[in-house]
């Protein structure tokens, strides 16, 4: 089945165990045969993660297992560890394999899944490297939202050369991806041809100062660069330091929108659920989303436990401000699937939803699987996908217009609604890449329909 877009999937946490082992063995890492932790060279040869692969695959699969939440949710170890342990402590475990080198492979590796899925477009959440290095470097002191104007005045100044340094980094990933892909040449794959935009994104277990750098990059790098369509804020909003200062991120996206009014904001918020944090924290954090400025909500499962949920899902019905839903992250952090999940609860409502992965390769899943699951666990039938698959183009953060008048979809501008071939939808679609991607859809849609005999009209 064609799909539209992926616009909730996290660069880092996109390969599959594997991917990363590969690369690991590439540089010569070995690997603890009782742990399956990793370990940088030199070590014994026989603890090399090739010689391992090769000569011992039950010690490899402990390795993958350890690696992702692929042996979590067969059974192993549920009892000693939490899913939501489990996925989080997987990037610290693949945080050990170093190198300037592993984002271009990584990124290849996403937009070949991606395009695996039958999908037409991606919202990647990357930041390049040289902006982790600026946000690292920012000072880790206290911050409060009294100090936000006089700080973000300070960064100001030297914020140019490390916006150029971000941009320029991003150029020669970017042109490494090409060459890995073939793009350009006769042995170019399906991949090429994936519409890719990226999200930057703040990290809200930091320090506050450093958070507040993270997301002036972000939007900084928004404004100026097309590539980056708007930002975010990531790492587990149950950590401490995410729920302390929440408050405070929020005034920083105020402050920040402010400054750069163009910039699209999409948050995750809500991806919370009872027993995981003191109830307190389930009362408003997709109310004080939406109020500081965010477009699009990322996960929103604990919407049903917020103290004003009715009126905050009439408000993000009527302004339309969906929500971009991870049944499968959502099942292993979070212990929230089948009829807890409130997938449902949005529809009812009238909230717009599409279908994303979160973390694909660390979960073991794809967005096909996401559909699959969409339809096992939530009853949803091929209507329902087709809807929610075309959400994802009309939500995106693409440029131009929208194919669909006021937001309907299924019904047509005036210049498309007779045929996508007439000389005047051509033009349009030339002139809004959005109506464009979403119109390539709408015919890889029919197309896939007629293949299927007695396909229901």
């Amino acid at each position: 089945m064609p799909k539209g877009g992926d616009l909730h999937n996290h660069l880092s946490g996109t390969p599959y165990a594997e991917d990363f082992l590969d690369w690991a063995a590439a540089k010569g890492y070995c690997a603890d045969r009782q742990t399956g932790a990793l370990r940088a060279p030199p070590c014994a040869a026989a603890d090399s993660l090739s010689r391992i692969a090769s000569e011992s695959p039950y010690i490899y699969a402990r390795i993958v297992d350890h690696h992702s939440t692929r042996g979590w949710q067969q059974g192993i170890d549920v009892n000693e560890v939490s899913g939501h342990t489990q996925f989080f402590i997987t990037f610290d475990r693949l945080g050990v394999i170093e190198g300037r080198d592993l984002v271009p492979g990584m990124m290849a590796v996403t937009l070949r899944t991606i395009a695996g899925d039958n999908a037409a477009y991606l919202e990647l959440m990357h930041n390049p490297r040289e902006m982790m290095a600026w946000v690292m470097a920012g000072s880790a002191g206290q911050l409060d939202e009294a100090g936000l104007e006089a700080r973000l005045e300070s960064e100001l100044p030297g914020l140019a050369v490390e916006l150029q340094r971000a941009r320029a980094q991003l150029d020669a990933d970017e042109a490494e991806v090409q060459a890995l892909l073939g793009c350009g040449t006769d042995r170019a794959e399906s991949a090429c041809g994936l519409k890719v935009n990226y999200l930057a994104s703040a990290m809200r277990a930091l320090p506050p100062g450093q958070v507040f750098r993270s997301l002036l990059m972000g939007f900084a790098l928004a404004d100026a660069d097309p590539r980056y369509v708007g930002v975010n804020i990531v790492m587990p909003e149950d950590w401490p330091v995410a729920l302390r200062d929440y408050d405070l991120h929020m005034a920083m996206f105020r402050v920040l929108k402010q400054r750069y009014p163009r910039v699209n904001i999409t948050m995750h918020a809500g991806e919370l659920a009872q027993g995981l944090v003191p109830p307190r924290h389930l009362k408003d954090h997709i109310a004080k989303a939406i109020s500081s400025g965010a477009q699009r909500i990322g996960h929103g499962v604990g919407i049903a436990n917020e103290t004003e949920a009715e009126t905050t899902l009439r408000h993000m019905a009527s302004e339309r401000i969906p929500v971009e839903i991870n049944l499968s992250s959502n099942a292993v952090i979070l212990g929230v699937e089948g009829n807890e999940h409130p997938l449902a609860l949005y529809r009812r409502y009238g909230v717009p939803v599409m279908l994303s992965t979160d973390d694909l390769g660390i979960l073991r899943t794809d967005l096909t699987t996401e559909y699959v699951r969409a339809v096992r666990d939530q009853d949803l039938e091929y209507a329902d996908l087709v809807k929610l698959s075309r959400a994802s183009l009309e939500y995106a953060f693409i440029a131009g217009e929208s194919l669909w008048r006021d937001g309907v979809m299924g019904r047509r501008v005036d210049a498309c609604r007779t045929s996508l071939e007439a000389a005047a939808c051509r033009s349009f679609l030339q002139a809004n890449e959005k109506a464009g991607l979403q119109a390539e859809y709408e015919v890889r849609l029919r197309a896939f329909e007629e293949t299927i005999v007695n396909f229901p009209e």
